[in-house]
């Protein structure tokens, strides 16, 4: 699924809550300590981490989110 963005980049934990991977910035960082959270096929914890269009974040194996 395409995530538009509005600025060159954007935070992981913001994606997560723009795509509605995350309810909150807590769920957010709940998830990401749960280390199912992955960013062009590694595993990622840090909620601050910087996207760029083309990224590829999934989500405990769901649907790849594409920031675009």
């Amino acid at each position: 699924m395409d995530v538009p963005i509005r600025d060159d980049t954007i935070r992981l934990g913001q994606l997560l809550k723009l795509a509605d991977a995350a309810a909150d910035g807590g769920e957010a960082k709940a998830l990401l300590a749960e280390g199912v959270v992955t960013v062009n096929g590694e595993p990622e914890s840090r909620r601050g981490r910087q996207l760029h269009r083309g990224d590829v974040v999934v989500v405990a194996g769901g649907e790849p989110l594409v920031v675009a």
